[in-house]
């Protein structure tokens, strides 16, 4: 599958800001691919989210994809969903969302990066490539070396996750990443519309190089 250079994350984090509204601005700035991932939402406010957000997504020719939860993003008609370390296997997922929709799987090295490839992801995450605030319980950043060695070790596309920004987005494009994935950086910005198209700008330099 092709991934889009920018893996939006929409997350209100402590921002109090309106998923939707986030998941909009996203999209206004020229994301192509958003993930809801809200933490702190009970299903019965995650499942309006998640339909409102898939009928923005499709206006925009975006992907949207789902945080965690396959059932959620079958009810949304989501394109797929991303799962943890923690979560349902791949195989039982796509038997939750049906045939046809996109699964990726988050991994924190080479064996774990090769395992879900093997299982059927159809990308993988990998990371805290740098350090992060927005898991209380990450993990030590690897650095774009991470990056480098999955890349190495498996054939999917991957996304790369952790403490990225505007500013390191490019050099972990270039170490292999298809997509760098940005949550704080986007949805903590005080205009999330215009830090997407710094990045986006960022990383069309970075590809000129």
């Amino acid at each position: 599958m092709h991934l889009p250079p920018l893996y939006a994350i929409v997350d209100p984090l402590d921002t109090g800001r309106d998923p939707v509204a986030l998941a909009r601005a996203l999209l206004d700035g020229g994301a192509r691919l958003l993930q809801l991932r809200w933490k702190a939402a009970t299903p019965h406010e995650l499942l309006p989210a998640a339909i409102a957000i898939r009928g923005l997504t499709r206006a925009a020719g975006a992907l949207f994809l789902v945080n965690d939860r396959p059932d959620i993003a079958r009810a949304a008609d989501a394109d797929g969903v991303h799962l943890g370390q923690d979560d349902l296997p791949v195989a039982a997922a796509r038997r939750v969302q049906g045939a046809g929709r996109v699964i990726g799987v988050s991994t924190h090295d080479v064996g774990q990066a090769r395992a879900a490839e093997a299982a059927g992801a159809d990308y993988v995450g990998v990371g805290p490539i740098y350090a992060t605030t927005t898991k209380p319980d990450a993990l030590v950043p690897r650095g774009p070396a991470l990056v480098s060695a999955v890349r190495a070790a498996v054939r999917c596309p991957l996304v790369a996750i952790g403490g990225i920004t505007p500013e390191t987005a490019a050099a972990v494009h270039a170490a292999g990443a298809d997509a760098v994935a940005m949550i704080g950086a986007l949805v903590r910005a005080p205009d999330p519309e215009l830090a997407v198209r710094e990045v986006l700008a960022r990383l069309q330099v970075g590809d000129s190089t």
